[in-house]
């Protein structure tokens, strides 16, 4: 009796088996490649998809620096909008049509070359440098006339209005800077003054014609336009969207493999209230976004 059960175990086994490997209708076996392509065949095209996004309709940025303060922090991980200024084809040099050019006030995405972490130039004008990402507020559009002298900046030979708002903003080295309304034509922004320290100048210029102008919001501790000149407009990735991740994560990569370095960022270090910021300008087509608040320490 046992052995008729095995023998019965062992043959529906078989059978199984055989269908299978058998087509859905009973046909001739399917291939070992059919069947693996069956595996595998889904998840490969989910990841070129993904990959197919993050080339040419949304990528994230990790802000690494202060010069945007006190809009971005440090450890604000955004996304950016690749698909409106017309992304580039991967392995191409064709980019797709843009649906818009970039408005002055927009905080960008772009990339420029720089030479083993030392001088910062645009791709065009050196094109052996490594790309690398930056983020900046566009201020010159194509044509118009910048300038920035004695901590003021200058477009199209006004000076533009700067408000003084009373509030203070504390950057991660605990200084304490003073927070002003800059009144950009048809966007108004914040920005930070370093009581002691003064920012980068540039003599009166004229925006090229397919370039673009760029400042930092902490224009006493900025590189940028001032320094390393305008962008050309292929190298723009694109406006920043949204602000979906924020912490303050001074830690190294081999301290993330501990899973309590993990714990206490998470508890301890997570800035929830810009998760879902939004960075539309004041005043700027398209709406308003809510101000961040300064750093509280």
């Amino acid at each position: 009796m046992t052995r008729t059960r095995g023998k019965d175990d062992t043959a529906a086994k078989a059978s199984q088996r055989s269908t299978e490997e058998a087509g859905e209708d009973g046909g001739p076996p399917r291939s070992l490649a059919a069947r693996v392509w069956e595996q595998v065949g889904p998840l490969l095209l989910a990841v070129l998809i993904a990959l197919g996004i993050r080339a040419m309709v949304i990528e994230s940025y990790y802000v690494p620096s202060e010069s945007m303060l006190p809009t971005l922090l440090i450890g604000d991980h955004v996304f950016v909008n690749k698909f409106v200024y017309g992304a580039k084809i991967p392995f191409t040099d064709v980019h797709l049509p843009a649906l818009r050019d970039p408005k002055r006030g927009e905080i960008v995405v772009f990339a420029l070359g720089r030479r083993n972490g030392g001088r910062i130039c645009p791709l065009d004008e050196c094109p052996e440098y490594p790309a690398e990402g930056f983020v900046k507020r566009v201020v010159g559009l194509p044509g118009d006339r910048v300038e920035h002298r004695g901590g003021v900046f200058y477009l199209n030979g006004e000076a533009v209005p700067v408000i003084e708002n009373g509030e203070r903003f504390t950057d991660n080295g605990g200084e304490s800077l003073s927070m002003r309304q800059e009144e950009l034509p048809d966007c108004v922004h914040d920005t930070v003054d370093h009581p002691r320290r003064g920012g980068l100048s540039h003599e009166p210029f004229v925006v090229p014609e397919g370039r673009y102008y760029f400042l930092g919001d902490n224009r006493d501790n900025s590189n940028d336009s001032r320094g390393w000149g305008t962008v050309p407009r292929t190298d723009l990735k694109g406006p920043v969207l949204v602000n979906y991740w924020s912490w303050n994560n001074q830690e190294t990569w081999a301290a993330m493999l501990n899973p309590l370095t993990w714990f206490r960022l998470l508890t301890g270090e997570m800035r929830w209230g810009r998760i879902g910021m939004s960075y539309a300008c004041e005043g700027a087509e398209g709406g308003t976004a809510s101000p961040p608040s300064p750093l509280e320490e």
